[in-house]
């Protein structure tokens, strides 16, 4: 198996949790490396790079006011959240969810995808 199937496969898996949407694994500085979009009214190459930059701004904002590494971060409305997360020095993990969704599963499962995807990378 390839890196990019074993990646593809980490967010398939993910998708398996149930409430999850759509996922990407994203470099760094916005370029899609992965994604599992089952609807096409998202720009996955749009998404990815809105992704990386609010994740960024995010990062400088917690380190500017000394507040640590951040985690993750969350966004909500009344369609979905979208969860972004960093997975390693290389990559992050972003989810689009139900709006209902429990985030307590997600958030963990998450975690363990962005280990699997920091050890591919």
């Amino acid at each position: 198996m390839t890196k990019a199937e074993m990646l593809e496969k980490a967010l398939k898996d993910l998708k398996g949790v149930g409430d999850v949407e759509a996922s990407a694994i994203v470099s760094r500085d916005g370029l899609l490396m992965a994604s599992d979009f089952a609807q096409r009214s998202y720009s996955a190459e749009t998404f990815a790079a809105m992704s990386a930059t609010m994740l960024g701004a995010a990062e400088t904002a917690t380190s500017e006011l000394e507040k640590g590494v951040l985690d993750r971060i969350i966004v909500e409305s009344k369609e979905g959240k979208l969860i972004a997360a960093g997975a390693g020095p290389k990559a992050l993990l972003v989810t689009i969810t139900n709006p209902g969704a429990g985030l307590g599963l997600i958030l963990l499962e998450m975690e363990k995808t962005a280990d699997k995807i920091k050890g591919l990378l």
